[in-house]
């Protein structure tokens, strides 16, 4: 049984940075992939705060863009343990966007990242327990909760769903999709 136990408050990082030109896509807007690697890097330095060791990403399991990010604007992102398991941790991350000439500020991502603690040796590490403190933090972990049930509920689907029935190729009749097998 865990007898450590953290605060979710003790876990949160918080990274600012300038977006330059060079961080741009063929658009001019900032580019999704630079923002990945951010919150990539983010969700290490959380989960490791937390943890106390070094830790991996497992998955990245929902990265919604909501806004463009423009060239001089300056971008922050906030992170936090919103779950924690035997030795995973889903990390919620929120990425705002400041215009520094108007002080314009949008919302443009919100990301989670499942990441795992690890040993020395690699080996999967046990992580503290988690304390609630509020029921923001609540909410956020019954959320968790449930993506993890639609992700186990989706895998198991998978498994046993029958892609190559006469039904199941009718239905795709009403997409935009025309099927020509072998």
């Amino acid at each position: 049984m865990n007898t450590t136990y953290k605060t979710v408050g003790s876990s949160n990082i918080t990274i600012s940075e300038l977006m330059l030109p060079s961080h741009t896509n063929f658009s001019g807007k900032i580019h999704g992939g630079y923002i990945l690697s951010l919150l990539d890097q983010i969700a290490f330095a959380c989960a490791s705060k937390f943890s106390g060791n070094y830790c991996v990403t497992a998955s990245v399991d929902t990265v919604d863009f909501l806004k463009p990010i423009e060239v001089g604007e300056l971008v922050t992102m906030k992170a936090s343990v919103n779950y924690v398991g035997n030795s995973s941790m889903i990390i919620g991350i929120r990425v705002i966007s400041e215009n520094i000439q108007t002080g314009a500020v949008k919302h443009c991502n919100s990301s989670y990242f499942t990441m795992v603690s690890k040993d020395k040796d690699g080996k999967n590490e046990k992580v503290p327990g988690l304390i609630l403190s509020n029921l923001e933090e609540v909410r956020r972990f019954i959320n968790c909760l449930k993506q993890i049930s639609l992700k186990k509920e989706k895998d198991r689907h998978e498994e046993v769903f029958d892609y190559t029935s006469k039904e199941t190729l009718a239905s795709l009749g009403k997409y935009n999709v025309l099927v020509e097998l072998g």
